[in-house]
């Protein structure tokens, strides 16, 4: 008899508990109110086919979040398909230059003005293996620019000043570039850094590759920094583990940051899953997302005009290397007098140059 009631009393702890075990439809994140920004390493999608793309779909159905920036997607077919399938969402993606960065976006609440690709020249390719792809959007009529990366892997975590091919090296010129295109072409407007930054934002000054951003506090702020000053519990790359996706702000958004509504975090969605992290894991990325939660209010000094000289541009062609004009909504190649080639897709009627 006393055998039986253990038996019943184990078999309803057991229907209790499943009772409670979360999903991943009990995740959330995004609300209405508030600018909602992710940055995801979803590793090689599709990790495992099909329940790879059933799991993304409800996690991007459920989180809410208003803007995905997206790295190492593989099947971009697969990848588009899966988008075309969630209401209210579509996706950012350069064809013809490879380099797994997408944007997802909620296209009732984003509204992309327009996309581009910089340091596209090979002699960027040694800091910047996948070019930054920067996202100018507009969220309740605000404008904001996104740029969406993912720097080279690996290193020792010393870097070696005497070595240009050196992992953290390559990692600190790719902060210096993209803080130098900041400085001269954004120097007013709201900017987002975002990805897979691929190092570690809390380590003492001789080797922290993102000294060029942290040496100038006024200018930037890593939203993520108490994240990675905090237990590895909370890292968005568990396997290491540390924390190697970030999100860096500029001083435009500080007011809004510093509000108390305001959220960052490491999304836990194995949590939501029965098979816990090896279920993520096996079917899904070894990183987690990084998400920030910010109500926005309008600049109190609206944005300057970006008044810097660019060279002259000589002609346009298609991404086959054939001079056309330009058309919206089509990814073309602007070929400027100084030698450069720069890689853009506009939205607009009027040509970008």
């Amino acid at each position: 008899m006393r055998n039986s009631s253990s038996l019943l009393f184990l078999f309803a702890l057991l229907i209790t508990r499943s009772t409670f075990a979360q999903t991943l439809d009990d995740l959330e994140f995004g609300t209405p109110e508030s600018l909602d920004i992710a940055t995801w390493n979803i590793e090689w999608f599709p990790k495992n086919g099909t329940a790879t793309i059933d799991r993304v779909k409800a996690i991007v159905q459920n989180l809410e979040i208003d803007l995905w920036a997206i790295q190492e997607i593989d099947d971009t077919t697969v990848f588009k398909g899966m988008i075309e399938d969630l209401e209210s969402y579509d996706y950012i993606l350069m064809d013809g230059w490879f380099g797994g960065l997408v944007y997802v976006y909620n296209s009732s609440e984003i509204e992309v003005l327009d996309a581009f690709e910089i340091y596209t020249e090979s002699p960027f390719w040694s800091p910047l293996p996948r070019s930054p792809l920067i996202l100018h959007f507009a969220f309740n009529g605000e404008p904001f620019y996104a740029i969406n990366n993912h720097f080279k892997c690996c290193g020792n975590g010393t870097i070696n000043w005497s070595d240009d091919g050196d992992e953290e090296m390559r990692r600190r010129e790719a902060c210096v570039l993209i803080n130098e295109y900041i400085q001269n072409e954004l120097p007013d407007d709201r900017v987002i850094i975002l990805g897979d930054l691929n190092d570690l934002i809390e380590e003492g000054p001789a080797n922290n590759v993102f000294e060029p951003f942290l040496e100038l506090p006024e200018d930037y702020l890593f939203a993520d920094m108490p994240i990675a000053q905090g237990p590895s519990s909370g890292w968005s790359f568990p396997g290491w583990p540390s924390h190697l996706d970030h999100l860096l702000i500029s001083d435009e958004l500080f007011t809004d940051f510093n509000a108390p509504s305001t959220q960052v975090a490491c999304l836990d969605i194995a949590a939501h899953m029965s098979g816990g992290w090896s279920e993520y894991d096996y079917n899904v990325s070894d990183h987690r997302p990084v998400a920030m939660h910010l109500m926005v209010t309008p600049l109190t000094i609206s944005s300057a005009p970006n008044s810097t000289e660019i060279a002259e541009l000589l002609h346009i062609s298609d991404l086959m290397g054939r001079i056309c004009k330009y058309a919206p909504n089509k990814a073309l190649l602007y070929h400027f007098s100084d030698g450069s080639v720069r890689k853009h897709i506009s939205w607009s009627n009027k040509a970008p140059y």
